[in-house]
């Protein structure tokens, strides 16, 4: 008995001594830690890492950008289910410890002694966990874990239980890029938190043992295991009922991936905006949770797409089938499994859906789709699919649906205005799109190519190409500069130059339709695009007078080529500048800045960057003081040739891009916003009146008459086409909206011809103009451009030019500036006979 007290006595004295070795062990790793340990009063404070949100202007997601997708809420909207379980599987005792749960530690402590020193996951409190995410490295190390207790006691002294666990539940890591336990429920099962169920509670408590490889999307078997586990830890720390839990435990699991719904399709527009706010922010761009509010209009967008690619396929249906994308070969029972397969690594490009034919005769085939469906194409789905031969010539029209099509060939189908299916392929030219407001330049839609998933390249904004006879409404400015009217007569007739790079040393421009009309008044040339009477126009004003004139509209210098070959459009210019220049014409001769980023709003809803654009604003009061400054009068001849306003230049060589950093400021701290910034005046309001109204004869009368279909009298435009038809545009606009088309190969290649006729800007570019001017138009009134002081509506003569009186047969309405109109009176009384030769005789 004595014996047992003194051993009893000594084990006393040894757990004494032992606990304050180790305290005394605890106290020097604390003051050797502690100046290593970070101040944990940053929590009271901290940012969640959150992705960059892109929207329309009308608030609809175009596009989210970042490596974590997070959603932080606070305490009050976590459901007190979602609670318990994370508490039931990582810290059932989590409101009764200080930080550090002894009993657990001591668990550990233990399996590190059986696993023979072997370091083991377990012991981590919440607390502990909060410590480690935002503080330490997930290494398994003594020195670490003693860090850990040390900063968890620092933490519960700082921060209220509640807190802490807020913290923890929007900081965990859930598997597939999901943060935090919102954007685990959005993700896993597109919900809410507050639309949870007890089952889908416990299977997110479970996921932070082994996020990446046990959810319910990589491994649905060891995720439930993992949740009926929750499940049951739930029942016996009480926070469910049991008949709660064998509910939960038979019911299953639906998850599946749930990305954020893209309600716009932009993704030119998205990349451009990720690439700004990288200027603007920097890297936190991407993880500070700003959201850009674009300028696009989602409806105006989605226009856009789908007269892109509609159109597109059109000219890819006129020059005939190319055949099957892939084939493979099919076992003689039917077998959806392998179908399914073949079709796995494909999915759709511009709305065109990935089939598989399964089989095929004279009067059908079926097409197995990648969601299990079958489509069924009958010989009228596959009567364009006439065979490719080249750019100019098909082959004749099938006669069978097995003609086309046989079992094995992946091919695409997509469905018509009518809902029915019928064969398609991937389209191998090339198109984009820019509509823009001409009183501010902000971007409405921007398409910058058929299929962003095929490629990057933005052709709006980064594409140099020759605009053709588009160019010319510029030149045709700068003429009336000079004096010249839209009743002046220039020659149509043929020109021969002396050219030692051409093959013969001569180059001799023509006309699109090789016909040569003779005297032309400039209203009738432009609207026909006639090649020479634009070479005769610049010759005239003289070529160094053009080209820098053309820089007024944003065109660089080195951009337009130093001879007479710019009146054919050989300009290396981009869709957006081409829209640029138009929206002069549509707003009274200013030039405006396009962009397309309204905003940047932080984390918290404050805007910290506004959009502050250079506005036409004709009708606000400073333009009007401005207006009503005396300014020094200039004749025509005496104007300068001099731009304006400098084009900006970009290290392409071309302006930058739009959203120019001057055009996105710092947010206003009083909310006050700032008097416009007026775009500088580049032209006369007549000027371009009569730019407009010559362009609207190209619509009513020329080139453009397609766009009559449209049944609006306040439209004008201009087709343009390039040699060999490896070009073809339209841009048009009215007083509200301009929009510029293209179309081409972006290897250079030949359009071709098809159905008879070249593939001419009217015939490619156009049809897609039209497509989505229909849609945006619509429901508005038609918005024509005042007739400015100074222009006057006279009569001419039809065939001279010259002023006639009302009984000339020949008598016909024009618009001029009134002193041109008084001295054309003066060199050629009203009907008189005149000599006509100087007129139009340029050479």
């Amino acid at each position: 008995m004595r014996l047992l007290l003194r051993l009893l006595k000594w084990f006393v004295i040894l757990g004494f001594a032992g606990a304050l070795a180790g305290v005394a062990a605890l106290g020097i790793a604390y003051w050797i830690l502690a100046p290593r340990l970070p101040a944990v009063s940053s929590l009271k404070d901290v940012q969640m890492q959150e992705p960059l949100m892109v929207y329309s202007s009308d608030g609809k997601l175009i596009a989210s950008f970042g490596e974590t997708n997070r959603i932080p809420v606070t305490f009050q909207q976590i459901p007190p289910m979602l609670r318990d379980a994370f508490l039931a599987a990582e810290d059932a005792d989590f409101y009764h410890h200080p930080g550090v749960d002894f009993v657990g530690t001591a668990r550990a402590a233990f399996e590190v002694l059986i696993h023979g020193g072997h370091k083991v996951q377990g012991g981590s409190t919440i607390t502990q966990q909060v410590a480690r995410n935002f503080f330490l490295s997930p290494e398994k190390s003594y020195t670490r874990k003693i860090m850990e207790w040390f900063l968890a006691f620092r933490i519960e002294d700082e921060l209220s239980k509640n807190d802490i666990l807020t913290l923890y539940l929007n900081k965990i890591f859930l598997g597939h890029r999901a943060y935090g336990v919102a954007a685990a429920a959005q993700y896993y099962y597109g919900k809410t938190l507050d639309q949870l169920t007890l089952p889908e509670c416990a299977m997110l408590g479970g996921l932070p043992q082994a996020p990446s490889a046990a959810n319910p999307v990589t491994d649905l078997k060891r995720a439930m295991i993992r949740r009926n586990y929750v499940l049951r830890r739930m029942y016996d720390v009480g926070f469910i009922k049991r008949d709660q839990y064998e509910k939960a435990l038979a019911t299953p699991d639906d998850a599946f991936p749930h990305e954020p719904p893209i309600q716009v399709e932009a993704p030119y527009v998205a990349e451009m905006a990720r690439l700004l706010a990288v200027q603007k922010l920097g890297n936190k761009a991407l993880t500070d949770g700003y959201t850009i509010y674009t300028t696009i209009n989602g409806h105006l967008q989605d226009a856009a797409n789908a007269a892109v690619r509609s159109e597109m396929l059109s000219y890819s249906r006129r020059h005939g089938w190319f055949g099957p994308e892939s084939h493979i070969e099919l076992p003689t029972t039917p077998d959806p499994a392998l179908w399914s397969k073949a079709l796995s690594a494909l999915y759709p490009i511009a709305g065109l859906q990935p089939g598989l034919v399964t089989d095929s005769s004279a009067s059908m085939a079926h097409v197995y789709l990648q969601n299990g469906q079958t489509v069924v194409l009958d010989l009228k789905a596959v009567a364009w699919a006439r065979r490719y031969i080249n750019e100019n010539r098909t082959g004749p029209a099938p006669k069978a649906v097995d003609q086309v099509l046989r079992p094995g060939d992946i091919v695409r189908v997509a469905m018509d205005d009518q809902g029915h299916w019928q064969l398609a392929e991937i389209p191998k030219a090339q198109a984009a799109l820019v509509s823009l407001r001409p009183d501010d330049g902000a971007i409405v839609a921007l398409v910058g190519g058929l299929s962003y998933t095929l490629s990057q390249f933005n052709r709006v904004t980064q594409m140099a190409r020759q605009p053709g006879s588009s160019f010319k409404p510029f030149l045709y400015s700068a003429a009336f500069q000079r004096g010249f009217t839209p009743a002046s007569v220039v020659n149509d007739a043929p020109l021969i130059f002396a050219d030692p790079s051409a093959k013969n040393g001569e180059w001799t421009p023509a006309n699109d339709t090789d016909t040569f009309q003779g005297p032309t008044r400039l209203r009738v040339a432009l609207a026909q695009s006639k090649n020479l009477v634009t070479i005769r126009l610049v010759d005239a004003i003289g070529i160094n007078y053009a080209r820098q004139y053309a820089t007024r509209f944003g065109f660089a210098l080195d951009q337009i080529p130093d001879n007479l070959s710019m009146a054919l459009g050989t300009a290396s210019v981009s869709p957006l500048q081409m829209a640029r220049g138009y929206a002069t014409f549509a707003n009274g001769g200013f030039l405006i800045d396009p962009y397309f980023i309204q905003r940047i709003d932080n984390r918290d809803g404050h805007a910290v960057f506004v959009a502050d654009p250079l506005r036409a604003c004709r009708d606000c009061a400073q333009r009007l003081l401005a207006d009503a400054t005396p300014k020094p009068a200039q004749s025509p001849q005496s104007s300068p040739a001099v731009p304006a306003t400098p084009a900006p230049m970009g290290s392409s060589g071309l302006p930058p891009m739009p959203g120019d950093m001057t055009v996105l400021v710092p947010a206003p701290v009083n909310g006050a916003p700032p008097p416009p910034r007026l775009a500088p005046r580049i032209i006369g309001p007549r000027n371009a009146y009569l730019i407009a109204s010559i362009m609207q004869s190209v619509i009513r009368s020329g080139t453009g008459q397609f766009a009559l279909s449209l049944h609006r009298t306040d439209l004008s435009g201009k087709t343009g086409s390039t040699n060999d038809y490896r070009d073809a545009w339209f841009g048009g606009f009215n007083s509200k909206l301009v929009t510029t088309a293209w179309a081409g190969f972006d290897n250079f290649s030949s359009l071709g011809h098809a159905d008879g006729h070249p593939e001419f800007g009217a015939y490619v570019a156009l049809p897609i103009w039209i497509r989505y001017m229909k849609v945006a138009l619509a429901g508005t009134p038609p918005a024509p451009e005042p007739m400015p002081p100074g222009i006057v509506t006279v009569l001419i003569n039809r065939d001279t030019g010259l002023p006639a009186l009302p009984s000339n047969p020949l008598a016909m309405s024009e618009v001029m500036r009134i002193e041109d109109y008084e001295r054309l009176k003066q060199q050629a009384p009203l009907d008189a006979k005149h000599d006509q030769a100087k007129s139009y005789d340029v050479f």
